[in-house]
């Protein structure tokens, strides 16, 4: 097995850092700070920090298959063209709860755009119940309504075959799986496939390797555990220099580096004098594993 090191990157501490996306064309980081209502793009070569400002908390960002990305803002789907550093509103869900906003979101591989919500939260991880649901953005800009009485919608990602879609709703402290259908882009039959142990509280962002097993980000558990969905096991963890750890990728020329964001929100001095690299994106290297690039927006 190769030495794992974990490195920081991007110093400059996110309230909350979510969504880490590898944008190959570009050969940069995407990633998003909820609270900073910024989208931000991290250049390993010139290790410049570029964001874009937004008008309401941002909490995922995709590619686009026609140029730019796509974003979930407040409780909207919306286009983000970066050079001209616009916005533009693709579509409205959860009208009737004004407390509500999207959460964790990614690109399914044909194309569709899945993204969830949740209550505001009052301190971290404490919030109103059942408020969220899963929704889907369709290339033709429709909007589906997967499910609703989610607490905290989050980490998601697809299985190599394209028949399983595994989702986190954060207080489950689950990872759960769905037959899925890439044709229709339905799912069902939800059942858990593993439940975090004491010390890895709260599951957050997650992604996929190219050997179809999950990494998962603790929340408040300072590490990335990897599981095998076949078995329900833990294969490995991966612990970091700060507690509050959000959400996982792979990136990288050929996607053997694994990119961690984390967050600063709910932080006391006295924690924050302990953990200065909270809120940072750090690095993993030396994993022997890889990741798949991601999908694109189709519409």
């Amino acid at each position: 097995m190769s030495s794992v090191r974990v490195e920081c990157v991007v110093s400059s501490g996110f309230g909350i850092g979510e969504s880490p996306v590898w944008d190959e064309k570009e050969g940069a980081l995407l990633c998003v700070d909820i609270p900073g209502r910024r989208a931000c793009r991290w250049s390993p070569g010139s290790g410049q920090l570029q964001a874009v400002p937004l008008d309401a908390p941002v909490s995922s960002v995709a590619l686009r298959k026609s140029g730019g990305y796509v974003v979930t803002l407040g409780t909207r789907f919306a286009a983000l063209n970066w050079k001209e550093q616009q916005v533009t509103t693709i579509a409205h869900v959860d009208k009737d709860k004004p407390n509500n906003r999207f959460n964790d979101g990614k690109v399914d591989p044909a194309g569709r755009y899945f993204a969830g919500t949740m209550a505001e939260e009052i301190r971290p991880a404490v919030l109103e119940r059942n408020q969220g649901s899963l929704y889907t953005l369709c290339p033709d800009l429709s909007v589906v309504k997967h499910f609703d009485r989610v607490d905290i919608s989050n980490g998601l990602d697809w299985s190599l075959d394209h028949k399983t879609f595994f989702y986190i709703d954060s207080l489950s402290y689950s990872v759960d799986a769905f037959d899925y259908d890439i044709q229709t882009g339905k799912i069902d039959n939800r059942r858990s496939v593993y439940k975090l142990e004491k010390e890895e509280s709260i599951p957050d962002g997650m992604c996929i390797d190219t050997e179809g097993k999950l990494w998962v980000a603790c929340y408040d558990g300072g590490r990335v555990i990897r599981l095998d969905p076949e078995t329900g096991k833990r294969i490995q963890t991966v612990k970091l220099p700060v507690d509050k750890t959000t959400s996982c990728c792979f990136g990288g020329k050929d996607y053997s580096e694994m990119y961690v964001t984390s967050a600063r929100d709910g932080m006391d001095k006295e924690w924050l004098s302990r953990q200065p690299q909270a809120g940072g994106i750090f690095k993993i290297t030396g994993l022997g594993v890889k990741g798949i690039p991601p999908y694109a927006f189709a519409g």
